[in-house]
């Protein structure tokens, strides 16, 4: 296995996930710089770290086409393994995974490799996105793609939408550590624990346990 890739729309808490999952022993977290963090106190006056490791989505620093079927397995893995020199399971995050098709190319090209998909409401995430700063967020740039406000609303809309229906779909599942768990299209997770048995990687350090129903945020593997 050599990616996990996740999906979310702006403001769906994605980026708390894969932080939660970034500490594993089994990551290659060599995509880390400290001119790919930022820093948002939204969730009550402290700062914290929130975003880290390379984002890939059109006009961010990992630039992708918003269609990924455009692109051969080969071009892509160009793509994504461009910000890593380490060894390990690469985490590859783009919102707009979270495009149906785009779930169901990476589905079809890399089957061994698991999509988290990551969901809140559209106002929900409309909402987080600007309180974490929205276009003045540093890290990653969302202006080029996602332009205002009102597009950026529209786009979540659509990314939500695509997500969902990967989320209902069925585009395969993944070997289940509890069966209790285990749903038609994929499994879903309580908290990062159970999203890294489902992903088959070793869980991160104390300090990162993550309970997504605390968060408000639903998560599924697939």
């Amino acid at each position: 296995m050599k990616y996990i890739f996740v999906a979310g729309a702006p403001g769906s808490k994605w980026s708390s996930v894969v932080k939660n999952i970034y500490y594993s022993p089994n990551i290659d977290r060599s995509d880390y710089s400290d001119e790919r963090t930022y820093h948002h106190d939204a969730d009550g006056g402290v700062m914290h770290l929130m975003h880290l490791g390379a984002y890939f989505d059109p006009g961010m620093e990992f630039d992708l086409p918003e269609d990924m079927t455009t692109l051969t397995k080969e071009q892509a893995e160009i793509l994504f393994d461009k910000p890593f020199s380490g060894t390990g399971v690469r985490i590859v995050k783009s919102h707009i995974f979270s495009y149906y098709e785009n779930v169901k190319y990476l589905k079809e090209l890399w089957p061994e490799c698991p999509v988290i998909l990551v969901h809140r409401p559209n106002d929900a995430c409309l909402g987080w996105w600007v309180r974490c700063g929205h276009f003045n967020i540093t890290y990653p740039k969302y202006d080029k793609y996602y332009v205002d406000l009102k597009t950026m609303a529209k786009i979540i809309d659509r990314q939500n939408e695509g997500l969902m229906q990967a989320w209902h779909g069925k585009l395969g599942t993944l070997p289940s550590f509890d069966n209790t768990f285990t749903m038609k299209g994929g499994l879903i997770t309580f908290n990062n624990l159970e999203t890294c048995g489902f992903c088959r990687i070793e869980p991160p350090p104390e300090q990162y346990r993550q309970d997504y129903k605390i968060k408000e945020i639903n998560v599924k593997v697939l």
